[in-house]
């Protein structure tokens, strides 16, 4: 079976990528509805490159909208580029008209794009404006974009764009598709492409590749080092660090076959991290943290094609690294079966005891929420009667009996406890409570049951067997 995990809080390289929000308010129950734009929060305009010519860099520009059952009217986007036009030249697509008033100091330019109707569709494109840097243009400058919106009766809430001048190699890669229905034994291509959009030359690159768990690289290069999965230096699965020798010149695009894997049996919810950077002794030190990389003992991997290129002036570091992480889900189709087991235990009045709910995974698959960073399984706890909570494990938190949250940690009639984002096949993990014996209520059970309706990670989407998610905590049975 099949569930597609979105991608949120657990990545393990650093995604730099960021959008500004902006909102007239939060949306308000009823018939009310929120307008929303969504611009880059910064950007880099690249000068010349060594032939003289000025990449154009594309500045995206959408809106959108919380109540999808409102209807939004056609609206007005308005882009404040007067900062920018003494440094580039701007291109407005059709849907925009460019408005200049004033002269010197007080010269302003700004664009008026128009945008369609928002119902059903929580978001619409609004524009896309090309800028190139105009001979002269320093690097280091800084400008901002401004943009507002106005549709209807709604206002969007201001916002802004970084835009600096800057020099260097742009390397990026192309967000390849998640696989889906991909079954376990099998092998699974990912393809990588790399491009420089800048304007000066990478001399050399560092690639950095994550395949987890259910996952392995099908070649070991020999121009790459490896960690392998290992419970104290990388938990969920294989690291490789990989120097690509080769020049990556403005305007060049490259494949590899870095993404070649093979799954295995315990292959569910996993996915295929890679990053890219212009390449430094320093980055390759911090890349390695300290950990025991092993050099691969196979062929080079290479770029494709390995054109001869045109050399131009390195630079350090790259100039925009927002596409220089990806991230592809591989979804399979597998089973694991989480069980869960209680404890029984036995003690005089006054006396504190131990109880503990473990959840065991009988696989065959690990289950992993390295997309959505959800845990494996939440277990609500219901305490024995006659006993009292004195110490809790600190993935659990107290509820009252009717299941509302409650400050008060020790003491509660209930709690729900969350294991980690991953559990490997044949693992368990062990929620361990301190219970004092108030007095003595013969077969006293307290319950444990794992919620399965989980929007980010349900249990019953690979889990083949539900009758044993649940269990009981005895004292003195």
């Amino acid at each position: 079976m099949t569930r597609r995990l979105t991608r949120r809080t657990i990545t393990p390289f650093l995604a730099v990528a960021a959008l500004v929000l902006a909102a007239a308010g939060p949306a308000r129950a009823g018939g009310s509805d929120a307008l929303w734009i969504a611009a880059p929060y910064e950007m880099a305009l690249l000068g010349p490159d060594a032939d003289g010519n000025a990449p154009t860099r594309t500045l995206n520009i959408e809106m959108s909208h919380d109540n999808t059952d409102m209807v939004v009217p056609a609206g007005t986007l308005t882009v404040d580029v007067t900062e920018l036009a003494g440094l580039a030249e701007i291109t407005w697509p059709a849907n925009c008209t460019e408005r200049v008033d004033g002269t010197g100091e007080d010269r302003s330019v700004t664009g008026d794009c128009s945008f369609p109707g928002l119902s059903a569709n929580s978001s619409v494109h609004a524009a896309e404006i090309g800028f190139t840097a105009k001979p002269g243009a320093v690097a280091g400058t800084v400008a901002t974009i401004r943009s507002t919106a106005v549709a209807g009766d709604l206002t969007a809430y201001p916002a802004e764009t970084t835009v600096t001048v800057a020099d260097g190699p742009d390397l990026g890669l192309t967000q390849a598709p998640d696989r889906n229905g991909v079954k376990p034994g099998t092998g699974v291509v990912i393809p990588v492409t790399l491009a420089n959009h800048g304007n000066r030359t990478a001399d050399r690159t560092l690639l950095s590749l994550f395949a987890s768990h259910g996952l392995d690289f099908v070649s070991r290069y020999g121009n790459c080092e490896y960690l392998d999965e290992n419970a104290a230096t990388s938990p969920a699965g294989t690291w490789a660090l990989c120097v690509l020798d080769e020049p990556v010149a403005p305007g060049r695009t490259f494949s590899l076959d870095a993404g070649a894997l093979r799954t295995d049996r315990t292959v569910l919810y996993d996915r295929f991290d890679y990053a890219v950077e212009p390449y430094s002794d320093e980055a390759l030190e911090q890349a390695r943290a300290g950990r025991p990389f092993v050099r691969g003992s196979g062929a080079e991997l290479d770029l494709r094609p390995a054109a001869a290129a045109p050399r131009a002036a390195a630079a350090d570091s790259d100039v925009d690294t927002s596409d220089n992480y990806r991230s592809v889900l591989v979804n399979a189709t597998n089973t694991a079966d989480l069980k869960l087991i209680g404890s029984e235990v036995r003690g005089a009045a006054g006396r504190t005891v131990t109880a503990s709910v473990t959840v065991r995974n009988r696989g065959p698959a690990w289950v992993a929420s390295l997309g959505a960073g959800a845990p494996v399984a939440t277990v609500d706890i219901t305490v024995p009667r006659g006993t009292t909570v004195t110490g809790t494990p600190e993935d659990c938190r107290a509820l009252d009996a009717a299941g509302e949250g409650r400050e008060e940690r020790l003491g509660a009639p209930r709690y729900r406890c969350a294991t980690p984002v991953f559990l490997h096949e044949r693992a368990s993990h062990t929620f361990s409570f301190s219970l004092r014996i108030d007095r003595v209520v013969p077969g006293a059970r307290g319950k444990a049951v794992t919620l399965n309706d989980m929007p980010d990670l349900s249990i019953g989407d690979f889990d083949p067997n539900l009758d044993n998610n649940r269990a009981a905590v005895v004292v003195n049975g």
